[in-house]
């Protein structure tokens, strides 16, 4: 895998200076989908199951960063459990963007604002390498899962369902 170093976004950014193999992929984002990493695995012609979303949870009152595929969905109760908490619920979209630094569709697991303890699903490990956002709609980033869980300082545990 090439490394390539575009400058732009905080995770591009965070890529670079801690020369971490990546690949950027880029593709044209339609404003009138909502599904954003459904929409990024078919416009990349990549199996939903190597294309990871980035969401934020509040667990037991404080953020925390899941990263599952787009094939499923978070099991808030096995995140909640993964962090040693009694419960989780999503954060709501306008705070999971002040904290993040990021917009909605666009949320990366890396470079952001204010790092939040991280959870990587399981079946990342699955994969040579998988898909995160690179920080905007439209733009992903592939590395190994070991990076990945690296540079976000991440626990992996089983917190997708299908």
């Amino acid at each position: 895998m090439a490394r390539r170093t575009p400058s732009g976004t905080p995770a591009l950014l965070t890529l670079q200076r801690a020369g971490v193999e990546h690949v950027v992929h880029a593709y044209d984002h339609d404003p009138a989908v909502a599904n954003f990493g459904l929409e990024a695995a078919q416009e990349l012609g990549v199996d939903p199951s190597r294309v990871f979303k980035t969401l934020l949870a509040d667990v037991d009152g404080r953020p925390v960063v899941a990263i599952v595929p787009v094939s499923g969905t978070l099991d808030l109760k096995a995140l909640a459990a993964a962090c040693g908490a009694k419960r989780a619920r999503m954060l709501e979209p306008a705070a999971a963007e002040r904290l993040t630094g990021y917009v909605v569709g666009g949320i990366s697991p890396l470079g952001q604002r204010t790092p939040s303890p991280t959870v990587v699903d399981a079946t990342a490990g699955d994969h040579p390498t998988v898909y995160v956002s690179a920080g905007r709609r439209g733009l992903d980033v592939e590395l190994s899962p070991v990076d990945l869980i690296s540079l976000t300082s991440a626990r992996v545990a089983a917190v997708s369902a299908p």
